[in-house]
């Protein structure tokens, strides 16, 4: 009766402890200050919002905001790999605009973003990547312009990642919307934030919750290259 009992209290203890363990999934999220929530609180950006609705959709997920105000594509390459020591199951990679403004090449910005893709495919080769797009203001004509634009695009289609296209869709030139500096998304902006990027997290996120990941699924990691 003594071993019957005992084991009837190993058989629970792994029942209580090993869904605890596998169930809480990790995001990075690595961006500018768009992402860092500029001029705000931490909660109040967008994914400090995404982690509250992750957490009321049943969800269990741990954000990790490694954003940071004025970061470009090669300050990502530098701070990226401090936050690749731990798990990552989803990527999301909100960078270039800064690179956009000083005029570096779109080509260097879409390998920089590239290398960092590659970088936490090589630490956590499941990872799913979520690409949040941005765009310049149109200008007929303007190769650079149409460049950025499509190099987001192409990006998520190189790396079967999800695409946000425009990250400050609904957003951009709102008074309303955004800070005294007309750039920056304000509260109630990141809000709008938080459900355009809902909007392509939430089917990963699931995915990833129901064990359907491409770590799960034994993919392997794709082969390094090239505000």
């Amino acid at each position: 009766m003594k071993r019957l009992i005992a084991a009837l209290l190993v058989l629970l203890s792994i029942g209580l402890t090993q869904p605890l363990c596998a169930a809480t999934k990790t995001i990075l999220v690595l961006g500018d200050s768009l992402s860092q929530g500029f001029g705000l609180a931490p909660s109040e950006a967008y994914p400090m919002l995404l982690a509250k609705k992750l957490r009321a959709a049943g969800l269990n997920f741990q954000v990790t905001n490694a954003s940071a105000a004025g970061g470009t594509t090669e300050g990502g390459l530098q701070r990226l790999p401090a936050h690749l020591k731990r798990r990552i199951d989803i990527f999301i990679l909100e960078l270039g605009i800064n690179d956009a403004f000083r005029g570096v090449p779109v080509d260097q910005i879409q390998n920089n973003l590239q290398q960092m893709i590659d970088k936490a495919k090589a630490r956590n080769p499941g990872v799913r990547v979520v690409i949040a797009g941005m765009q310049l203001p149109n200008h007929t004509g303007d190769d650079y312009v149409s460049g950025f634009g499509r190099m987001f695009s192409e990006l998520a289609a190189k790396n079967n990642a999800a695409l946000v296209p425009y990250l400050l869709q609904g957003v951009a030139g709102d008074p309303s919307l955004n800070g005294p500096d007309g750039i920056h998304p304000n509260a109630p902006g990141q809000k709008i934030l938080a459900e355009t990027v809902w909007h392509v997290l939430e089917p990963v996120a699931r995915e990833v919750a129901n064990g359907s990941s491409r770590a799960e699924r034994g993919t392997s990691p794709l082969k390094s290259g090239s505000h």
